[in-house]
């Protein structure tokens, strides 16, 4: 529709066809003057504030996100990021001058989610006001033409206008409609819900955004693994790794401790899937406030502690060895946690003995020990020495000796799980080979020289890895979450729409009743519903059997249906 057709439809209109909307006008000025400094800032902040640009900067958004799921960020795993960059020295110069490995603290996002907080608050509070001022108003009079209106009837009737206002006032207040008479008609309007609607799924937007970043500023999240038998306190000296918000406390963390009384993993023998897990679930035992009780944690299944969740992410075998001095003194006896590098739990990791070894000399020294555990062996001569199976059915450990300095007392940071060789000796048998040895459950590696021994111990324990959590905003996001899903369905399904009942004695005494609707969008169901009506109405004001004389035809063709609002 052109700008001369619509400004002539909403001449004939009047205030019928305005305000069946909150969204704002868009004036285009062309030719106008120039804009000064502060025209600028106007134009400027009602284009932040449009609807256009606040859905352009939520995909805006979404897809800045992308980066952030995709490549390993530091704020959850450092080691992860340390390993990409290793592997991808091309990329990582650009990716860090993007923040590609910090996204969502980066300040190319920090500024797309202001602007589209501001977008949305500017946005919707202009909006609200002028909705509150519609439902405090009446819905407006007839226009002169009701027979220019998208949905239209008429029919003559013996029944007074007066008995055909009330009549009309009765049926659109029984079917739920805002009504009154207005003039020489009955003016009613339904469908507020719509912009209701539309509303709260922009406000939940919002509530979405605050709780992001309240959950950011407040979260704290740590991992912790634990060998069966052993616990675990809520406290900062505990964690394996720990991250927290900027605004987060440690004496906010939730006090509550809990242990790892067993871990029960079955999975599937045969077929496609075999070696899938079945069963992945650790019962613990844990206590907060002086009680104590058990639960089982599963996947997606976390441990609730009061504002504190505690998630099952990970599993591995933990075998128990003993290690003795040349004298047969024990230096060393516990499970050993070992990490998993395929499906099928093949594990790699490190036995350090750092303190009460002496050599044969009585010199005081460290050993190192790298291993390799594999849960259900294949046998030997059957291929390399990786696991066919997660489950304990043929444990075998692989071993390989070393004596020296381990290095931990150096100030440097040191992965439990790797031996840091470079001041170790590896020991040699008596040929002067290297000493390794695939060792069985209840065998003995007898290191050279009386150096001493190790023992795989016929216990093979599980350990459980947790991820320990508090995330604040997360309730309020889930609250948001189905309010913007409940406008959003309001704002689709629910269509806003007026109905006007006129009633006018004619030239020849007989009732004229005319009746026609408008909606905000073209939509099928407002004839229907304006055609029940009629049928409703005509109950009260039933049609003569004579024929009017037909009606001149208007100057020009009715507005279509919707455009009224355009």
């Amino acid at each position: 529709m052109s700008k001369t057709d619509t400004t002539e439809q909403q001449e004939n209109l009047g205030s019928a066809g305005a305000q069946l909307s909150t969204a704002p006008q868009e004036d285009t000025v062309v030719g106008g003057p120039t804009l000064g400094v502060v025209g600028w800032i106007r134009w400027f902040w009602r284009q932040l504030t449009s609807m256009r640009v606040a859905l352009i900067l939520l995909f805006m958004l979404s897809l800045g996100a992308v980066p952030g799921s995709l490549i390993p960020q530091t704020s959850a795993d450092e080691l992860k990021v340390q390993t990409f960059k290793e592997a991808h020295e091309t990329l990582t110069p650009l990716y860090e001058k993007l923040q590609f490995f910090d996204v969502y603290s980066s300040v190319w996002f920090s500024a797309i989610y202001i602007l589209l907080f501001v977008s949305l608050i500017g946005c919707i509070l202009p909006r609200s006001w002028q909705f509150v001022g519609q439902l405090r108003s009446r819905p407006p009079g007839a226009p002169r033409r009701l027979d220019r209106l998208p949905a239209y009837t008429t029919w003559r009737t013996e029944a007074e206008p007066g008995q055909v206002h009330e009549a009309a006032l009765a049926l659109l207040k029984g079917r739920r409609f805002r009504a009154h008479t207005a003039g020489n008609a009955v003016a009613a309007e339904k469908g507020y819900l719509r912009e209701a609607g539309n509303l709260a799924f922009h406000v939940a937007l919002i509530v979405m955004l605050v709780a992001f970043a309240w959950g950011q500023l407040f979260k704290s999240e740590g991992g912790k693994l634990i060998v069966e038998g052993d616990g675990f306190s809520n406290t900062l000296t505990q964690y394996d790794d720990f991250k927290s918000g900027s605004q987060f406390g440690t004496d906010e963390l939730e006090p509550f401790s809990f242990k790892l009384e067993s871990f029960n993993g079955t999975y599937e023998k045969n077929g496609p899937q075999r070696g899938t897990p079945r069963t992945f679930e650790a019962a613990v035992s844990y206590s907060q406030g002086g009680a104590d009780k058990k639960a089982v944690i599963r996947v997606n299944e976390p441990l609730k502690v009061g504002d504190s969740k505690v998630y099952l992410i990970a599993h591995g075998y933990a075998p128990v060895v003993t290690v003795k001095d040349g004298r047969g003194k024990t230096v060393f006896h516990g499970a050993v946690p070992l990490l998993p590098i395929d499906n099928n739990i093949t594990s790699t990791g490190a036995i350090k003995v750092m303190d009460g070894y002496r050599d044969k000399n009585g010199k005081k020294e460290q050993l190192g020990f790298q291993a390799f555990f594999v849960p259900t062996f294949a046998g030997a001569g059957k291929g390399t020495m990786f696991s066919q199976f997660p489950a304990l059915d043929f444990p075998v450990m692989a071993l390989t000796g070393f004596h020296g300095d381990l290095r931990v007392n150096s100030g440097l940071p040191q992965n439990v799980y790797q031996l840091d060789k470079s001041k170790m000796t590896q020991f040699t048998d008596k040929s002067g080979n290297k000493l390794a040895q695939r060792m069985l459950p209840g065998e003995t590696m007898t290191l050279p020289d009386g150096a001493g021994s190790i023992t795989f111990e016929k216990d093979v324990k599980e350990w459980a890895s947790f991820q320990i959590s508090q995330q604040p905003g997360n309730g309020l996001a889930l609250t948001g979450a189905i309010a913007a899903i409940a406008g959003l369905t309001g704002s689709l399904f629910i269509q806003r729409r007026r109905v006007w009942v006129r009633a006018v004695r004619g030239e020849d005494g007989v009732t004229v009743v005319e009746m026609a609707g408008l909606g905000r969008s073209e939509s099928a169901k407002l004839p229907e519903e304006l055609g029940d009506l009629a049928l409703a109405l005509t109950a009260q004001a039933p049609p003569t059997a004579s024929v009017p004389e037909p009606a001149e035809e208007p100057a020009e063709d009715p507005a279509p249906s919707g455009e009224a609002d355009k």
